[in-house]
């Protein structure tokens, strides 16, 4: 305890770290405070009966989960940072596959610049036609009562103005916080949607425990210890590397020497991030659009693809995210650039040959830890379900795995590394005991 506020005193004792913790908290609170805001022409207790009426599911519950409940609450911030999300995918998955956009991306910084604005750009486009689908949503029974009758001729203009700024207002938010804040400004704000439900998620399960009596407080104590143990093993996963050894050859340049260090490689377990969750929950939602159709078996396939505790969906899903882990790494890990890295640089993997051999050994590495982080991912993506079948309430049950508990881990392993690293800077002790606490792949760019 005595190390604790010893930590703590160091890190409000940094000035420049100082600020940037205050500048992210103001700029979290606005942001948290637009997502009350009702949209213009609502009646605010009309969107309140209509919300508790309202299950979101599927992919409406990823979007109201990122929208930290805006989504549902029918606010100005309802899209939240989504379409940005959206667009930085998209982006990141052309410039893999575009040659065009790869060479603008190796143009360094000013290609980094571009790849930006153009992604604004499509975060705008993307919003629009989420506005509109929403704004269908609202026209929906439920949301449909809460419109003010005097202001429907205006209400699908005004609204899709209101959310394309909301998102733009967020992004920007974003960018702020990652500018003159602490930590990826994106990730920081979908991780506060999503804690912003746990106090009433917590609570609800221990009403709901409460009403069971004899035994229901041990129940909720041990539901509590069983998801700090799922927390400790996610930490292992997102923390988790394969060090590669590489030595690097020397050098003689006049009377000094060059290289000649030994070094690691580190490729981590899990470098898919959350991203085979989401496109798992994605890909899963759609067989339940079948329900809007006249076939026979609909009720049946939305059955299966509309509960979460479902075997059938369970199987389904871990297959989606393990196949969908092994691609999206592929996608993203080229063993060809990092061997050629290596050996323009003069560096080397004891009993290797530079080149295609590298890339080879590397890829068959990344090949054999991919596998059991992909497991490991996929059923951290179906425990939810499985508390769902013990009985723990919906809400609750979302933070036992899935992608907003791995979120939450990833973001704050994430920038907890930035403050130990402002800590060792100023010659401070770090965070941790021993060892270091290691980065990982940022939400907005990799895996969200």
């Amino acid at each position: 305890m005595k190390k604790l506020l010893q930590t703590l005193k160091n890190i409000w004792a940094i000035e420049d770290l100082r600020n940037k913790i205050v500048v992210t908290l103001a700029l979290v609170l606005t942001y948290r405070f637009g997502n009350h805001i009702v949209l213009p022409g609502l009646d605010p207790n009309g969107i309140e009966a209509a919300q508790k009426a309202a299950k979101s599911t599927g992919l409406l519950g990823i979007f109201d989960m990122f929208a930290g409940g805006g989504f549902s609450q029918a606010s100005i911030l309802a899209l939240g940072i989504m379409p940005y999300i959206s667009a930085s995918i998209f982006m990141q998955l052309m410039t893999i596959l575009v040659p065009q956009l790869q060479k603008v991306q190796k143009e360094g910084e000013s290609g980094r610049k571009k790849i930006n604005q153009w992604t604004r750009y499509l975060t705008v486009i993307v919003t629009l036609f989420q506005a509109g689908a929403y704004v269908a949503y609202l026209n929906s029974p439920g949301y449909a009562e809460a419109i003010l009758p005097a202001y429907k001729p205006f209400f699908w203009f005004s609204t899709v103005v209101t959310l394309t700024a909301g998102t733009l207002f967020v992004m920007w938010l974003g960018e702020k916080i990652q500018d003159k804040g602490l930590g990826n400004g994106t990730s920081i704000i979908i991780m506060v949607g999503i804690l912003s439900r746990f106090p009433q998620s917590v609570i609800q399960e221990f009403s709901a425990k409460g009403e069971r009596g004899g035994g229901g407080l041990l129940v909720f104590l041990i539901e509590i210890a069983i998801l700090i143990t799922i927390i400790m093993g996610l930490i292992i996963l997102v923390q988790g590397v394969r060090k590669i050894p590489v030595n690097y050859a020397k050098q003689i340049i006049g009377n000094r020497q060059f290289g000649g260090a030994r070094q690691f490689l580190p490729v981590k377990v899990n470098s898919a991030g959350v991203m085979p969750i989401i496109f798992a929950q994605a890909i899963m939602f759609l067989p339940t659009l079948v329900s809007f159709t006249n076939i026979d078996s609909a009720q049946g396939i939305v059955k299966i693809f509309n509960d979460h505790s479902n075997a059938w969906y369970m199987v389904i899903y871990a297959v989606m995210v393990i196949g969908f882990t092994f691609l999206y790494t592929a996608l993203i890990f080229n063993p060809k650039q990092i061997a050629e890295d290596l050996k323009r640089n003069n560096g080397f993997i004891p009993g290797v040959k530079p080149g295609q051999p590298t890339a080879d050994y590397i890829g068959s590495i990344m090949d054999k830890i991919t596998l059991p982080g992909a497991i490991f991912l996929a059923f951290v993506g179906i425990l939810p379900g499985f508390a769902q079948r013990l009985h723990v309430t919906q809400g609750f049950s979302t933070f036992f795995g899935g992608t907003s508990l791995l979120i939450m881990v990833g973001v704050i392993l994430d920038t907890l590394q930035q403050i130990e690293t402002h800590l060792l800077m100023r010659q401070y002790d770090g965070l941790m005991k021993g060892g270091r606490v290691q980065g990982r792949q940022t939400v907005s760019t990799t895996t969200i």
